[in-house]
């Protein structure tokens, strides 16, 4: 049972609740940044060494970070595009991309990193956890993935004119019902949109009903459809308005919006993020493989979901310690698993990044909507391609 800090129990269950944001907010504006820049070098520079961060508060944009590379890039042109593809295009959303003041602090990677990612170390310590479960075809948790979508369709609504009042800036939040630790219906959905004036009721403090029927009708319905039931609470735009939001409401940071990147809290969290990091960045291309080591072992019926963690020291090529849990599933030895995972999988950065192919410009489409889940060909990580071999592996060990 996932511990009470994450979730609501009753007697039937428990409830379990995860939010996403959309590519407007201040945070995932800043994510989006940092991964356009990154890919913006890795196109022309391969073995580059980048970890990219950007703060916007208002109309300023601070971009900073450590990078060494041969590119030759424009970071003021890059953000401003960025800037303008999201939807901040026009003063009445609170920012206007061609008014902005963008200031770049950028420095190269520190020596003392460099000489022992040179040898193919990582390029930092820490832990990295990846995860997997039966919950969905895409093996994610629900909460997570409902909410992804509610948030990718909000955006497109709002990029296609469908509902002309929405605003680049919102958030979901998906509340789902358990029974026999099985996900049954979504018992309450939180929807926050920026929005225009035109949408206002007589007082000015409320979006109308009509407004929220529509939302509701073209968004929330055909993304949830049957998981919905007449017990299912609504909340959109619960204060009433929200016309001010983006960078004129509040900051955004990279790196801000971890547990949006990647299981909406239903699993362990390292504390790394992950855009604006290239591959021997473990906290980003360990976690990639960590997500991919879990998949495949869901994948192949070891288990109904499974955890693994990998753990690196600074400069070491090889993980200081792999686990892997499958969370007492059908008396499967996670012992036996870990040995033909460091068999199977390459767990160096160098082995993970060419394995993945981590050294390519495909990081800016990761940046919102989850790094997980989502079925993009680029998306290496996600592929099912070690059923068979982990399934033989196993059944050599235990034959024994």
């Amino acid at each position: 049972m996932i511990g009470k800090e994450f979730c609501v129990v009753n007697e039937q269950g428990y409830f379990f609740t995860s939010e996403s944001v959309t590519e407007g907010h201040p945070d995932k504006v800043c994510d989006i940044i940092s991964d356009s820049i990154l890919d913006a070098i890795l196109a022309q520079d391969s073995k580059a060494r980048v970890a990219c961060e950007a703060f916007i508060s208002k109309n300023m944009i601070v971009v900073g970070g450590e990078i060494t590379t041969t590119a030759k890039i424009d970071v003021e042109k890059i953000v401003k595009e960025v800037m303008y593809e999201i939807g901040y295009d026009k003063p009445s959303f609170g920012f206007d991309y061609k008014a902005s003041t963008i200031i770049n602090t950028v420095n190269t990677q520190s020596p003392d990193i460099a000489s022992g990612v040179n040898l193919g170390g990582a390029g930092d310590q820490g832990l990295m956890i990846g995860f997997a479960c039966m919950e969905t075809p895409e093996l994610m948790p629900l909460p997570i993935t409902l909410a992804h979508k509610l948030a990718m369709k909000l955006t497109e609504t709002r990029k296609k004119n469908v509902l002309p009042y929405l605003g680049p800036d919102g958030k979901t939040q998906v509340t789902v019902e358990y029974v026999d630790k099985k996900p049954k219906r979504v018992d309450a959905v939180v929807l926050s949109t920026q929005h225009t004036k035109a949408v206002l009721d007589k007082t000015g403090n409320h979006i109308t009903k009509e407004s929220k029927e529509e939302i509701f009708n073209t968004i929330i319905k055909p993304v949830l459809g049957e998981l919905i039931d007449k017990n299912t609470k609504l909340y959109i735009n619960p204060t009433g308005k929200f016309l001010f939001g983006g960078p004129a409401a509040d900051t955004g940071l990279t790196g801000r919006k971890i547990i949006v990147d990647t299981y909406g809290g239903r699993a362990a969290h390292g504390g790394g993020a992950f855009s604006g990091k290239d591959s021997t960045k473990v906290d980003r291309s360990a976690c990639y493989m960590a997500r991919h080591i879990a998949k495949n072992i869901v994948a192949a019926g070891l288990a109904d979901r499974c955890t693994v963690q990998l753990a690196y020291a600074i400069g070491m090529a090889n993980p200081v310690s792999v686990m892997v849990d499958t969370h007492n599933f059908n008396n499967t030895s996670d012992l036996l698993l870990e040995f033909v995972v460091k068999k199977i999988f390459p767990l160096t950065p160098e082995g993970i990044s060419n394995y993945l192919k981590l050294r390519r410009p495909i990081f800016t489409k990761t940046a919102a909507y989850g790094h997980f889940g989502r079925r993009e060909s680029d998306f290496t990580w996600e592929k099912i391609n070690k059923v068979s071999e982990l399934n033989q592996a196993m059944k050599k060990l235990v034959s024994k």
